[in-house]
């Protein structure tokens, strides 16, 4: 993963109200980031895949389909960051979209500095990355157990053989995990974050998509344990090569 700053951040704006998505792409070139808008979730798709994003602002309301299958198909063909704008605000909503891998789910209407300050927190996340991955280079297959993870190709390989689909968001945790193993580590430092607010759950519910992904019981997990008041910690033996 390269680090990303403003001017060079790759960001596609999914929305079918004109005024709106010209809102969003002013309010982020104010602050130097440069956008691309499409109206309908197929031709982001199909965006998406010629060039990789490095962050896409769905909304859920669409002409062609909903935006939940974007946000799932994108993770599935090309795996990005994902900030959920829109103007559905039930909680059940909020779920399903951190649980396909969204980063964040904004409700409209919105204050534009906060989409920016979101914007660049969630990029922010992806470029922390960077650094450890650098250091790392010639050590990005991770061992643990019977499983194995690629960081280079976000694979994550079954005992029994089987590639499990990760979405961003999904393989960014694990690799913060597998690199800080047999350590408790809070929520701020899952999401890379400082102050986060203490009602947001964005976390825990990344940490239950995992564990179901790792086949890790949610009711008495022996991979990723949770300490009550403290954290997670990532229970094994890590090898890299």
């Amino acid at each position: 993963m390269t680090v990303i700053d403003a001017a060079s951040a790759t960001i596609f704006v999914l929305e079918d109200d004109s005024d709106i998505a010209r809102l969003i792409c002013n309010s982020l070139a104010e602050y130097g980031f440069r956008c691309e808008h499409v109206s309908t979730g197929r031709q982001l798709l199909e965006r998406a895949q010629r060039t990789a994003p490095d962050l896409c602002i769905v909304d859920l309301g669409l002409p062609d389909m909903d935006g939940m299958q974007v946000v799932r198909q994108l993770q599935d063909g090309s795996p990005c960051a994902v900030l959920i704008l829109t103007g559905r605000n039930g909680v059940t909503d909020r779920v399903l979209g951190l649980e396909l891998g969204a980063d964040d789910y904004i409700v409209k209407p919105f204050e534009p500095r906060e989409l920016v300050a979101r914007v660049r927190s969630i990029l922010r996340r992806y470029q922390r990355a960077a650094p450890a991955e650098a250091a790392a280079e010639a050590r990005h297959i991770a061992r643990f157990g019977e499983w194995r993870f690629d960081r280079e190709r976000h694979a994550l390989t079954a005992p029994d053989g089987r590639e499990i689909n990760l979405s961003a968001a999904e393989a960014g945790l694990l690799m913060t995990l597998l690199e800080r193993p047999n350590r408790i580590l809070s929520r701020e430092q899952l999401l890379g974050e400082r102050d986060i607010d203490p009602f947001d759950r964005s976390i825990d519910v990344r940490v239950s998509r995992l564990r179901r992904k790792l086949e890790d019981d949610p009711h008495d997990p022996h991979l990723i344990k949770t300490v009550y008041g403290a954290g997670y910690l990532f229970s094994a033996q890590v090898s890299w090569q």
